[in-house]
């Protein structure tokens, strides 16, 4: 059973520019919904609250699919192309974002994803028949790497080949000095990329220890992890 469906923390109205996609209707606004929980535990994450969040810890807002559909329905003459799932995990509950989105394409909307790709094959066969596109965040480009923050690179590297196959994909890779910022592991990332699809965009932000946003002094400590959590 899902504990998060319909359990929506956050629900804005967003540039699509900052999902972040660049060349998927740009220009254009999107209804970001974002649930709780996440099944990595990354240190720098920049929704913790939300992501590291349980039921009854946070505040949370009822939105049933169809809710949703009326809701970006009405935000239409503001721009709004779609619904993107967002700000949390979105695919840790992928029985909402299916149901939600199978709604918003039947009414000619657009439909977006932002996840960690880390997830089976057949959690993204649910999704993808109803997903216009996806960023997929790439933490880094090792198996070692994955395995410190609870994930998997090859479940990710497959998502990732899977969903360019239907879907508009693009790619983002936070730098994190000392962490996935070397030459050489950059260069392989980005060759495998281009093996992909060499037309998939690929965003690289930097990470700043000085920025709030992404370490707060008033961080808790990560809740136990492990790659078991993303299968």
């Amino acid at each position: 059973m899902s504990l998060n469906y319909g359990q929506l923390t956050s629900l804005a109205l967003d540039p699509i520019e900052k999902k972040p996609l660049y060349h998927f209707h740009p220009g254009t606004q999107i209804l970001s919904a974002g649930s709780f929980g996440c099944n990595m535990a990354c240190p720098f994450c920049q929704n913790f609250q939300i992501a590291e969040g349980r039921r009854g810890q946070i505040d949370t807002r009822t939105v049933s699919p169809e809710a949703l559909l009326e809701i970006a329905l009405s935000l239409k003459p503001r721009g709004n192309i779609g619904a993107a799932f967002t700000y949390n995990e979105p695919m840790i509950g992928f029985e909402y974002v299916r149901d939600a989105a199978r709604l918003i394409k039947e009414h000619g909307m657009a439909t977006a994803v932002v996840t960690n790709g880390c997830v089976e094959p057949w959690v993204l066969s649910e999704v993808l028949p109803f997903a216009d596109a996806f960023n997929i965040d790439l933490k880094c480009f090792t198996a070692e790497g994955y395995q410190k923050l609870g994930g998997d690179l090859a479940l990710v590297k497959d998502f990732i080949q899977t969903a360019a196959k239907s879907a508009h994909v693009e790619v983002t890779t936070l730098i994190v000095p000392g962490m996935n910022d070397t030459e050489a592991e950059m260069r392989e990332l980005v060759r495998w990329l281009a093996s992909v699809s060499p037309g998939i965009p690929y965003h690289i932000p930097l990470f700043s220890a000085q920025a709030h946003a992404f370490h707060p002094a008033d961080r808790p400590a990560p809740f136990a992890s492990s790659s078991r959590n993303c299968r």
